[in-house]
């Protein structure tokens, strides 16, 4: 355990100095101090734009303009795999816009659906606009607002909640308690799907914590690794259903085809499938400091 640990540490720390020494040959193209990070747009030579925060900091968010498809970072279409699990959504909400990837994306691709995105940092906002062409109209919203706030004032309203805002060097931790997933809970409807990206052990000394948490809070948990990555997708459910392998996996490949996505989500839910059923005793469950 103490060996892969090491290891997952070593390769963040070499994708980190990696991006660092990418980032340093890449254009600014936008630079600004927000009232919680300094914000850093940057585009390479093939024309595809990074969003950091720092100007050696790891990639929030890439993006090829005007192509809404791309979907450059792995983590961002094993996320989506937890469509299968609520395929005709008629409303989402997105925790953490980044660039707006995904929001942009599920716009495309359901169009009918009202797909709502909170974001704190009124900067990354207009830089979602500005540099990475996210449009709004009448079923895609942006809010800027905090996304615990925004969830505990919007009871029995979402169908999908994809929470999008952690990273590998900060986690908001009010946005990782049982009290704040209990919020997420009521937020969604009875049938609806809770999908959290998370750095996974070795990055993230608060993993065990985090899985235990949704345990808590939730009747079903799913993990899912992201093939080259720390990431760790979480999908959680205010239900049982024991979907295995197979059929998530069948369902997933279903909608990446019925939806002309450019992935198969039916080889991401294989690779790296859990059924997080058992708990662990030795894990906290996170709560909101008094």
């Amino acid at each position: 355990m103490i060996g892969r640990r090491l290891c997952c540490f070593a390769l963040l720390a070499v994708l980190v100095s990696f991006a660092s020494l990418a980032a340093a040959q890449d254009k600014i193209l936008y630079q600004k101090q927000s009232p919680y990070s300094l914000v850093v747009v940057t585009e390479d030579d093939q024309g595809m734009r990074t969003l950091r925060f720092g100007t050696g900091g790891v990639r929030q968010s890439v993006a090829k303009v005007g192509d809404p498809d791309h979907l450059e970072l792995p983590y961002a279409p094993v996320m989506l795999s937890g469509l299968a699990l609520c395929p005709e959504p008629k409303r989402v909400l997105v925790v953490g816009l980044g660039g707006g990837s995904i929001p942009s994306f599920l716009h495309k691709h359901y169009p009918k659906t009202r797909v709502d995105a909170v974001e704190i940092d009124p900067v990354v906002v207009e830089v979602a606009k500005q540099f990475f062409g996210l449009n709004e109209d009448e079923t895609l919203k942006t809010y800027v607002q905090d996304g615990r706030q925004f969830i505990e004032e919007r009871p029995n309203t979402y169908d999908i909640i994809f929470l999008d805002a952690f990273g590998s060097e900060s986690i908001p931790y009010h946005l990782a308690t049982r009290e704040f997933l209990q919020a997420v809970r009521r937020s969604i409807t009875a049938q609806g799907v809770v999908l959290a990206d998370v750095w996974g052990p070795g990055a993230n000394r608060l993993y065990p914590s985090m899985v235990r948490t949704y345990q808590e809070v939730f009747d079903e948990l799913y993990v899912l690794e992201v093939q080259g990555s720390a990431n760790r997708i979480l999908i959680a459910l205010p239900k049982k259903l024991r979907v295995s392998r197979e059929e998530l996996a069948q369902r997933a490949g279903a909608i990446s085809k019925q939806k002309q996505f450019r992935f198969d989500m039916a080889e991401l839910v294989t690779y790296g499938y859990q059924y997080a059923d058992e708990k662990d005793p030795t894990s906290q469950v996170l709560l909101d400091k008094k």
